[in-house]
């Protein structure tokens, strides 16, 4: 590549030498007036040899050219200018000269730029090959995008699927030996939907121990009593290896049999099938617990559709965990059935399932193996339907990212707010006749498992400009806020009638949290039932201090001070200024009272955001500060309940007003108590709310409430679409 520099009388002399020489495809550069006319640059690649008579080139980055001849033209007469002297040039032909040094060396760089653009193409097209390879065989967009992000550009070939095969098996965790199973012994129990293969499975895994241990050392036991002879088919393979069999009803929990089990190294527990959206699933693996650890292997049908693989890894799991067990096991069933094991496959990577074995007919022993994660990546590359799973529109891809990052979502609440499951469940009866919302509702508050702990029992008052009353908030015994709330209008009216009914239906409580100072009996029942409370008070309330009677607010220049604590409010950085003094009991009280005061300052400013006051038992002393904190940020919940419920009436105006409330009075608890917390999990979770909101990123109750909204909206929108494959979205 070169500039070149032409002279001429006139534009169309010079250009005439520029297409003698280079001919059409030459570059046009820059042009100028001279004294001797008009002299253009040009950039192109002559051809080999000389450059023509009448042109010079130029290569930077070498010293500034000798000037070109040019040949006299043969249109025009011998008078015109012929040679132009490099040594004699004016100062403005050596910038002329600088600036096409310039420009070659920019075109030389974009020329390079523009080769390896090129020189791309060819790994962006083989990237594009295999990923539609990984979709033909039945992976997900997810697993595909991570395998094929370390694709090396200098793969050949021939290499592609070594490389392929060897990524995904990476990804892929199995058990390298059948022997570890069976030599490590314990309680193995076979869990999964009906129809899967646990009690064949169960006898080929026994048949297997007895052909290395013998018969003496293992049993089976079957829980599944609903299906006719599923006792029956399990005790004709105990018969035939000569091993014991147990029959156990679904109501008995495993912990009867462990006296008879005591001697056995493997126990093999043949479970109900059940479906994954059966509540009872949960019901039947706590029943495994108690007395000895139980490890749970899942069985996957390797012949069910994507999305039903996908509810049932999740929704066991999530069994599992509410059961108190970790289910991180799985055995590949039907694998002589399965038309593609891609989707199996990626499910199982994307969820860490471990592949113990793999069931491949129904001969006993001889259909049960362990595969290595290359046999099975290979058998699922080997099968490619383009027309089962085809590039989804970007709509669809959009929806199906979308549900799944709703779902997880909606998993880290499950896991991490008490109440939010049942919570879930609520919003789900807004699918539902809105007449028969409000009588399943109070049907699921009476049968939801409330968390045992503090109740912080709100005002009874109605809400400024609102028809209703804040329903109560339950506290966990570690003080955590449970996410359903429970409606005044399902308590009793009296006061004591409230504390004694809720003591009755839930079980005694760590403490009661009042809005108001109670009375005399209230305060008599709460000492002879032994329970702590505290109560809000008005900084008019006057109690007697050394035979003083003086305002709360008065009182609280003379108390001492403890020690601040940090907390945010409402949006701010908050100090809690706490002070506290003993108070002379009442006439015919034996159990002395304590006065508290807080002063909420922001901690950038100085300036007073709150001052509030309590009463609570001597006796309670230190212990009366977490109650007091969670009693405080409870006051924020009608203002946030009230713009929670009334975005519920514009979405949905037909709700029925109790499911309506219960919705908004729970998602504004989880708001408060996400932007409260301090934990990994709560600042991960809220980054990941916020960014559901376009172009709103001020943490706050108020914008995590709205975020909360939306994530329930869109749950809902989903289900109605059918997507019911995505995981957590049901």
């Amino acid at each position: 590549m070169s500039v070149m520099r032409f002279t001429g009388a006139n534009s169309r002399e010079a250009m005439r030498q520029v297409r003698a020489t280079l001919g059409d495809d030459a570059l046009i550069l820059a042009n100028r007036r001279t004294e001797q006319g008009v002299e253009i640059l040009v950039m192109a690649d002559p051809a080999p040899g000389a450059p023509a008579p009448g042109a010079t080139a130029s290569t930077p980055p070498a010293s500034p050219p000798a000037a070109p001849s040019i040949a006299p033209s043969a249109s025009r007469p011998v008078e015109t200018p012929a040679v132009e002297s490099a040594p004699a040039a004016p100062k403005q032909d050596k910038a002329f000269e600088t600036m096409s040094a310039r420009l070659l060396q920019e075109m030389q760089e974009m020329r390079s730029l523009l080769a390896a653009q090129q020189g791309d193409t060819k790994p962006m097209a083989r990237q594009q090959r295999l990923a539609q390879w990984l979709l033909e065989a039945g992976f997900s967009r997810t697993v595909s995008e991570e395998v094929l992000a370390g694709l090396p550009d200098t793969l050949a070939p021939d290499d592609e699927e070594i490389w392929l095969v060897n990524r995904l098996a990476a990804r892929l965790p199995v058990q390298e030996n059948e022997l570890a199973l069976l030599d490590r012994g314990g309680i193995l129990a076979l869990v999964g939907p009906t129809g899967v293969g646990k009690t064949t499975t169960a006898a080929k895994l026994a048949a297997r121990f007895v052909m290395r241990h013998g018969p003496e050392r293992v049993a089976l036991v079957s829980t599944d009593g609903f299906r006719v002879g599923a006792h029956e088919q399990l005790r004709i393979y105990a018969e035939l290896l000569g091993v014991p069999m147990h029959g156990l009803d679904i109501e008995q929990p495993l912990e009867a049999l462990l006296p008879a089990l005591a001697n056995k190294h493997f126990v093999i527990v043949d479970t109900v099938g059940m479906s994954q959206r059966d509540r009872r699933v949960i019901d039947q693996l706590a029943r495994l617990q108690g007395g000895a650890p139980v490890r749970p292997l899942l069985l996957l049908n390797a012949a069910s559709q994507p999305e039903a693989l996908e509810e049932v890894i999740i929704n066991y799991r999530q069994a599992a965990r509410a059961a108190g067990m970790s289910l991180d096991d799985c055995l590949i069933s039907k694998h002589d059935e399965a038309g593609r094991l891609g989707p199996l496959l990626d499910a199982l990577m994307r969820h860490g399932l471990r592949v113990l074995l793999v069931a491949h007919g129904q001969r006993v022993p001889e259909d049960l193996a362990v595969m290595d994660a290359v046999t099975l990546i290979r058998q699922s590359l080997a099968v490619r339907n383009p027309s089962v799973r085809p590039e989804p529109p970007a709509a669809s891809a959009l929806l199906l990212g979308q549900g799944r990052r709703l779902a997880t979502l909606l998993e880290t609440l499950r896991e991490r707010v008490p109440g939010f499951a049942d919570l879930a469940q609520a919003w789900q009866l807004a699918g539902v006749p809105p007449s028969l919302q409000s009588p399943r509702l109070e049907t699921l508050l009476a049968k939801a498992e409330l968390p045992i702990g503090s109740r912080v029992w709100m005002s009874r008052s109605r809400v400024r400009g609102e028809s209703w009353s804040q329903p109560d908030l339950l506290l966990d015994a570690a003080g955590q806020w449970s996410a359903l709330p429970l409606p005044q209008h399902l308590a009793p009216a009296g006061e004591l009638e409230r504390l004694a009914g809720a003591e009755e239906s839930a079980g005694p409580l760590g403490a009661h949290l009042l809005a108001g100072f109670p009375s005399d009996d209230v305060r008599a029942w709460l000492a002879e039932q032994g329970r702590d409370w505290i109560a809000q008070v008005r900084g008019t309330q006057r109690v007697e201090v050394n035979g003083c009677r003086q305002p709360m607010s008065v009182l609280a220049a003379t108390m001492t001070p403890r020690q601040p604590r940090t907390l945010r409010w409402r949006g701010r950085e908050a100090q809690l200024k706490l002070a506290a003094c003993a108070v002379t009991p009442g006439r015919g009280e034996a159990q002395g009272l304590r006065a508290w005061s807080g002063e909420l300052v922001d901690a950038y400013s100085g300036r007073v955001l709150k001052r509030a006051y309590w009463l609570a038992p001597d006796t309670l002393r230190g212990r009366a500060v977490p109650l007091l904190v969670s009693q405080l940020a409870a006051e924020v919940l009608p203002s946030l309940t009230r713009r929670a419920n009334r975005r519920l009436a514009q979405v949905d105006p037909a709700m029925a007003p109790a499911l309506r409330l219960t919705l908004a009075a729970g998602l504004a608890t989880v708001a408060i108590q996400l932007e409260a917390s301090e934990d990994s999990w709560a600042l991960s979770l809220r980054g990941e709310l916020l960014a559901l909101l376009a172009g709103r990123k001020q943490c706050s109750a108020e914008t995590l409430l709205e975020a909360l909204l939306q994530l329930g909206l869109a749950r809902e929108a989903l289900r109605e679409l059918g997507t019911v494959g995505l995981e957590g979205l049901h």
